[in-house]
């Protein structure tokens, strides 16, 4: 097993989910919430991979659609919700739905599926892997949500704005 191969991957798996929290922690998010969304996300990417090594290549062969654009559909979805969010006169901290959460963990873990196909080819220990990859995204995650809370109380409904279109923009990027 190439541990250090193991980390780059599990980085590269984790930058996604950095650069959509950064974004979607500028909506002033309860301190609960960002633990529980952190969770989420590490739950997802410790799932994710072990599913597309036992299920991935049967998916494959009868569904032929590219995940990005499942990908897109939540980004967007999530961006135009932070775009009116950041129109409307609230200053208290927000409480994420659930639904919200799962939707998020989901959106930055489908790349963790398709990882997930081909991991027996990294390694043959599947379950340090996915340890690996859960407990670097839920870093990443916690990291970006953090630091996008801090800019959002630098400078306030614009960063919300902002963080809305760059969610847009990255659903579209990866849907390309």
């Amino acid at each position: 097993m190439n541990i250090i191969l193991i980390f780059f991957i599990a980085i590269s798996l984790s930058m996604d989910a950095f650069s959509l929290s950064l974004a979607y922690g500028t909506n002033n998010i309860l301190k609960k919430d960002i633990n529980l969304l952190s969770v989420i996300v590490g739950i997802y990417h410790f799932v994710m991979p072990i599913l597309g090594m036992l299920i991935g290549k049967f998916i494959e062969c009868i569904i032929h659609f590219k995940s990005d654009y499942i990908t897109l559909v939540i980004f967007a979805f999530i961006g135009f919700n932070m775009i009116i969010e950041s129109f409307k006169n609230e200053t208290d901290v927000k409480s994420l739905k659930l639904s919200e959460m799962i939707l998020f963990g989901f959106a930055v873990s489908i790349d963790s599926f398709s990882v997930g196909i081909g991991i027996n080819s990294i390694s043959n220990n599947f379950l340090i892997c996915s340890l690996i990859f859960s407990f670097t995204s839920f870093t990443f995650t916690y990291v970006g949500l953090i630091l996008g809370n801090k800019l959002n109380k630098l400078i306030g409904k614009f960063a919300t704005l902002i963080g809305g279109i760059s969610l847009i923009i990255l659903g579209i990027f990866f849907a390309k």
